[in-house]
């Protein structure tokens, strides 16, 4: 750690507590709050959600990516005591983790597109 002390704060420094245990309850009960989001949108399903699209994917998709994002981030950054590091360390496992990602979905991105491709127009490019 950078230093010995926790940062006994969140949503960077907004809500600021007396003790890491009631930080702790803080951040457990705002990741339940997203869960429950979660759940409630994937049992409803509204309409408007799932007519509606940005990007060639549907709306509720979009919230459930931003809502898994949110929740990453802060299970990291507070229960994996990621906030208490130096800089040097928050920029590598970041920056790394954001590289992977992107070349994940690129990965995902060409593959999905080949098996499309093959699926429905019968176009075959590569002969295993």
């Amino acid at each position: 750690m950078g230093n010995n002390t926790h940062k006994l704060e969140i949503f960077r420094g907004l809500v600021k507590f007396k003790s890491n245990q009631s930080k702790i309850w803080a951040v457990l009960f705002f990741l339940s709050v997203v869960t429950v989001i979660e759940v409630a949108l994937g049992i409803v399903k509204p309409e408007v959600l799932i007519v509606n699209s940005f990007l060639s994917m549907k709306l509720i998709n979009w919230i459930f990516i931003i809502l898994t994002i949110v929740k990453a981030y802060y299970i990291m950054w507070d229960f994996m005591h990621m906030r208490d590091e130096v800089r040097g360390l928050q920029a590598s496992v970041i920056i790394t983790l954001s590289f992977l990602i992107a070349y994940l979905a690129f990965i995902l991105l060409v593959e999905g597109n080949y098996i499309f491709d093959v699926m429905y127009e019968g176009f075959v490019s590569w002969n295993f």
